[in-house]
Parts: C-alpha cells; sequence; structure tokens
C-alpha cells in the first residue's frame, strides 16, 4: 500500500504557545525509560537544512516520491545526478550537540532508545546505539530487481567513473541528501545499473508516497510500549509515519514531550512543547542531569556518518531488515 505524500499543514489556531521552560523534560528524563524520536531539526546544526522550517527547503523544493522514481527514467537520472552531488556533503556532516547529548542520555540510562525519521547517520556517528532508521539510510543502496544491498560508497565510485568532471554548483542540498541542480546542470549524467542484475538501483530509504516496511513500525510500536515517555525532537511531525506513534504513546496514558521551535501537529497530544533550539536546549538538559560537559566535548573527533553498515553479508546479499 502507497500512502499519498504529507508535505505540509495547517495549525490550528487554538494550539497552545510553545514554553521555554524545559522542567518537564529535565523530569522526564530523570525518571528514564525515555524513547526518543527525532526527525531533520536535529540537524540542522550540522549543516543539513529540515523541510519545514522558515528555511525549510519545501519553500524551494519538492522531494522525489516513489511513484516518480520507479516510473520515469528521467526522473531517476535526475534524482542520481542530484543525490551524487548531495552525497558529498552529507558525508562531510558531523554530528552536534543536539545528538551528542542524546548519546550522552542513553550512556547514563536516561535514554532506552532512538527512533530517527533521519537518514544522515549521525546520530550513530555521535555514538548511539541501536538507531531504529525508520526512513532507511542513504548510505545502503537496494536493486529494485534482485533486492542486493550495497554499499553508497561503492556506487559513488562507479558514478563517478561513468560522469568525469561532474561538479556542479549546487543552490542548496536538502535533508534527503538531493542537491538543487537545474535540468541543464543535470545534462546527460549517466546512471548506472545494479552490478548483480542490471536491474534499477534506489537508495535504501522511503520516499515520499512509499510505505515505512510494516515489521520496522511494528518495532516501534513495541518501543513505544515499552518506553515511559516519548521524548520529539526536531520533527513537525507532519507525516503519518512519525505522528502514529506520538498518537500511541497518548493514548497509552504515556507523556509525550516536543523540543521544536516551531508548532508540531503532535501538540494537541502532548504535555509541553519546548520551543527552543536542540543544541543549547538539550546540552543545558544534560548539565541539569549531572551529566559532565552536557555530554558534548568527550564525544568529539568522531568520524561522519558513513563509513559503513550494511546488511549481513557486506558488500551485498539478498534483502533484509537487520536494524529490527
Amino acid at each position: 500500500m502507497r500512502m499519498r505524500p504529507t508535505l505540509s499543514w495547517t495549525p490550528a489556531a487554538d494550539l497552545p504557545p510553545g514554553t521555554t521552560d524545559l522542567g518537564p523534560v529535565v523530569d522526564a528524563l530523570s525518571v528514564g525509560g525515555v524513547l526518543v524520536l527525532s526527525g531533520a531539526g536535529i540537524s540542522t546544526e550540522s549543516g543539513i537544512p529540515d523541510y519545514r522550517g522558515k528555511d525549510g527547503s519545501l519553500t524551494r523544493h519538492t522531494p522525489m516520491t516513489y511513484q516518480d522514481f520507479t516510473g520515469s527514467a528521467h526522473a531517476r537520472r535526475r534524482y542520481w545526478a542530484r543525490s551524487h552531488l548531495g552525497w558529498r556533503t552529507f558525508g562531510r556532516a558531523l554530528p552536534n550537540a543536539g545528538h551528542l547529548a542524546v548519546a550522552a542520555y542513553a550512556r547514563h540510562a536516561h535514554v532506552t532508545g532512538v527512533i530517527t525519521q533521519n537518514v544522515d547517520g549521525l546520530h550513530q556517528a555521535a555514538g548511539s546505539e541501536g538507531v531504529v532508521e525508520l526512513h532507511g539510510s542513504l548510505d545502503r543502496v537496494v536493486c529494485l530487481s534482485c533486492g542486493t544491498f550495497s554499499a553508497r560508497r561503492d556506487l559513488a565510485r562507479r558514478l563517478e567513473a561513468e560522469n568525469p568532471g561532474f561538479d556542479p554548483v549546487a543552490a542548496g542540498i536538502n535533508p534527503d541528501g538531493d542537491a538543487d541542480l537545474t535540468d541543464a546542470q543535470v545534462g546527460d549524467f549517466r546512471v548506472v545499473p545494479c552490478a548483480d542484475c542490471g536491474g534499477v538501483l534506489k537508495p535504501d530509504v522511503v520516499f515520499f508516497g512509499e510505505a515505512v516496511p510494516p515489521q520496522r513500525v511494528e518495532h516501534c510500536r513495541r518501543l513505544v510500549r515499552e518506553a515511559s515517555s516519548l521524548l520529539v525532537l526536531g520533527s513537525s511531525l507532519t507525516v503519518m509515519s512519525g505522528l502514529r506513534f506520538v498518537r500511541q504513546a497518548h493514548q497509552e496514558g504515556k507523556p509525550v514531550l516536543i523540543v521544536n521551535q516551531d508548532p508540531t501537529r503532535g501538540d494537541p497530544h502532548a504535555l509541553t512543547r519546548v520551543a527552543l533550539p536542540l543544541g543549547p536546549a538539550l546540552t543545558t538538559v544534560a548539565r541539569r542531569l549531572g551529566i559532565p560537559d552536557g555530554g558534548g566535548p568527550a564525544d568529539r573527533g568522531r568520524t561522519g556518518p558513513f563509513g559503513g553498515s550494511l546488511p549481513p553479508g557486506g558488500g551485498g546479499g539478498r534483502r533484509m531488515r537487520t536494524e529490527l
């Protein structure tokens, strides 16, 4: 079943305003058992824009949909040209104070798990373990014909060999790793097929209009059931893939706490929404929890996000989900 893309929503006029009081967040983390649900807003301080903030990418860019990608060779060429260029920026991105704080919460037994809507790998680069990548990851590629996984870095080498000198200047980079290029800049970019069967390659991410695999959804629902509270970080919760877990926590009588500067679609179900920048807010919370240096400096110097992480089989293998 394919979902219609939900790109925007209009906040109700009677939504409560955001607060600057971090007390409820500190209290929830002090109890422990907190499940984190993160969105694009946690990565903006790493140089990756979000979708729906005042400078979000949706103001200038419509994301690729599953239907367009699978139905049009032209759309795939345009996607891979833009994504090939954007990959270089994603590969250089480093976790910021927000990612580091979340990892520190887990090390000190305040957080039991992380579900991220992001495809950038920055939670793992910060040291978080067992992260559920709700929408997949840009560091993997899958063949739509034979189901074989391969590493994105290997595809990047193949694309560079087929497109020597391809280095246009992008107008911007989007949260899905897509660089803003004109059709003229895309030109006659050459796409490569699956090395095993010659089929169509797709990044192992959930495009707009594509359903999250049901076993992944059920795994996340179990994490919500086992959690004492849900902490949402940097997500507008516009799309149902994340909002459903907020609704589940609320229905189960578990506190939902949101840290996001703008109103979210989950605000009616939340105990509070803290309208503060994520990095400073989460570092402040860490210090109030007694975590030395806010969970930050001790974790500096980590490498970028895309250093590996393939399903069993390394560079290939039949398609299977292993993050569950």
